[in-house]
């Protein structure tokens, strides 16, 4: 005396009883938006820095690599930071060396505030190329072209 029970749709069998065999990727996109909106949110606040007022100028962006080039920020007092923290610039002539004796490309970026004076900004450089840099480059804000050359225009 089998009794057959009726099989709902949500059993995983067709009709006939068969199986179904297509995968429910409802619950898999959910997960994924709300990932993919976490990281949006978060994304903006990994970016940490010392605030700096950058000088402008007109150029192109560098092409980054692999391998992420080591930043050094000098804020409007002065004060060196290599990756956030606050080194003075006897303490940099002997972190450098050591920190580029594991890297392949001898280079080194300087962000520095507007209000540096050229002549600690010269020092800075000339420590980096005792430390055995082979190349110092300087971050800059970048300038709108095409307002500056509407303003020109306009000026004349």
């Amino acid at each position: 005396m089998g009794m057959q029970v009726p099989q709902d749709e949500g059993s995983g069998r067709g009709r006939g009883g068969t199986v179904l065999s297509e995968i429910n990727v409802t619950p898999f996109v959910d997960v994924m938006l709300v990932l993919l909106i976490i990281f949006m949110v978060t994304a903006p606040m990994l970016t940490q820095g010392i605030e700096l007022d950058l000088p402008r100028v007109r150029g192109e962006t560098l092409i980054e690599d692999d391998e992420h080039p080591l930043v050094m920020e000098i804020d409007a007092d002065g004060t060196l930071y290599l990756n956030e923290h606050e080194f003075t610039l006897d303490e940099v002539q002997v972190k450098l060396p050591a920190i580029y004796a594991e890297r392949d490309k001898k280079e080194l970026f300087i962000r520095a505030d507007g209000s540096v004076t050229w002549d600690y900004l010269a020092q800075v450089m000339a420590a980096a190329r005792l430390a055995g840099i082979a190349q110092v480059g300087m971050v800059t804000e970048a300038v709108q072209i095409e307002n500056e050359e509407a303003e020109e225009s306009e000026g004349k």
